[in-house]
């Protein structure tokens, strides 16, 4: 029996996918991630915006043209939110919600087939991933109790949630990955008793793989957490701190207990204790609040901030947020200014990457290409999938860097 396990949304889906591939084999099942003809479909579904629960839906109608008469399982934050959408379609016989994906297993061993949507107040473990000898992701946290303006999330994810820091410590000792992407709905707030992010990252110093952080809040960049990863020194010097506008009212309106200044003061404690660190970060173009005064503050700390990388998209209407209940701006505005903003950001990704032009990084190479410590993409000949190597940055091209190997690690 073939199984294909199908994730749309962000790392934490994809570690959640990667656990439910690994109960799968144990099932008995061959497992892929790729679409394509399957007998069972376990579809990860996504909510972040009204786009993601649109491909959400369409992703069963793909499905079913593999295979018709195949079974499909549903699970994520668009059935938690939407579950009737999935429901009803021909050919899916399980929906659950977001907090209790281990409930697919049960149900494929022959538990409740009713699905399960309740609020989670412990973090759900889930069985060890399916091992890769590349890039692993580790979830530490679930969860989020901040509940931004704009976003569904803490609504369909529940309350955070963190995992005992020996059970991810256990985890992390038996991956056979040269990288370990810590991933939370939250990672900030990771918390187990009184011991934080910090303290996760110095229990890790010891595990034999580069260890990346996924995104965090400014609240989080403190003097505690910058000097446990550089006592660490297997952390990635890589950082997505989260932005959304460059606006202090906007950030206001947003619900983002943060100012411009204050965000930027974070960015200044990074390049002092990792002066050639990566921020990368997340923009919402044309929240409802939005002027074209506080638009142009976004542009701008798109260069103060010196970020290498930025992923921009236009606000997206949820309802059951307090933002939903803001005036829309017209898509005409939004498209207008989600071309200034991508010209901004990929001149700041191609002023980042040409400072490392003739220097020597650390790359591990997956597919095509590879990523240096400080998330640059680099292309090299010769480079095998799951090698790291030293190699000296030669070209800069579109959205990376052409390289030559110095020497495998």
């Amino acid at each position: 029996m073939k199984a294909c396990v199908f994730t749309l949304g962000c790392k934490q889906n994809e570690a959640e996918s990667a656990s439910l591939m690994r109960g799968l084999e144990e099932r008995g099942f061959e497992v892929t991630d790729e679409l394509g003809y399957a007998d069972l479909y376990l579809l990860n579904t996504c909510a972040v915006t009204a786009e993601a629960e649109r491909k959400s839906r369409q992703a069963v109608s793909r499905m079913r043209k593999f295979n018709p008469a195949a079974k499909i399982v549903v699970l994520g934050c668009a059935s938690q939110n939407a579950p009737e959408a999935f429901s009803k379609k021909e050919g899916v016989v399980y929906v659950a919600g977001a907090m209790h994906k281990d409930g697919a297993l049960a149900f494929l061993d022959g538990g409740d087939p009713s699905g399960d949507f309740a609020a989670e107040t412990a973090f759900c473990e889930l069985p060890l991933p399916k091992r890769t000898k590349t890039r692993a992701y580790l979830r530490v946290q679930d969860g989020c109790n901040r509940f931004c303006s704009y976003c569904l999330i803490p609504y369909l994810r529940g309350r955070s949630r963190s995992r005992s820091l020996e059970s991810v410590l256990e985890e992390a000792k038996g991956c056979t990955a040269r990288e370990i992407v810590l991933t939370g709905i939250d990672l900030s707030s990771y918390r187990d008793g009184d011991r934080g992010l910090g303290d996760l990252l110095e229990a890790l110093k010891d595990v034999p793989a580069r260890i990346r952080l996924g995104s965090l809040e400014v609240s989080a960049v403190t003097d505690d957490l910058l000097e446990k990863m550089a006592a660490a020194g297997n952390v990635a010097p890589h950082f997505h701190l989260s932005l959304q506008s460059g606006s202090t009212p906007v950030l206001k309106a947003m619900n983002r207990h943060y100012t411009r200044e204050e965000y930027l003061a974070a960015c200044k404690k990074i390049y002092g204790v990792f002066p050639d660190a990566a921020i990368t970060t997340d923009i919402i173009v044309g929240f409802p609040t939005e002027r074209e005064e506080d638009f142009q503050n976004s542009l701008s700390i798109v260069e103060e901030a010196g970020f290498a990388h930025v992923h921009a998209f236009p606000f997206s209407m949820r309802k059951g947020t307090n933002a939903a209940k803001l005036e829309d701006l017209p898509a005409s505005v939004k498209k207008e200014r989600m071309a200034r903003m991508l010209q901004a950001a990929n001149s700041a990704e191609e002023r980042y990457i040409s400072r490392f032009i003739g220097k020597t990084l650390v790359a591990l190479f997956e597919g095509d290409g590879g990523y240096t410590e400080n998330y640059i993409r680099v292309h090299c000949e010769s480079a095998n999938e799951g090698g790291m190597y030293e190699v000296r940055l030669i070209k800069s091209i579109p959205h990376g860097a052409q390289a030559v190997i110095v020497k495998e690690i």
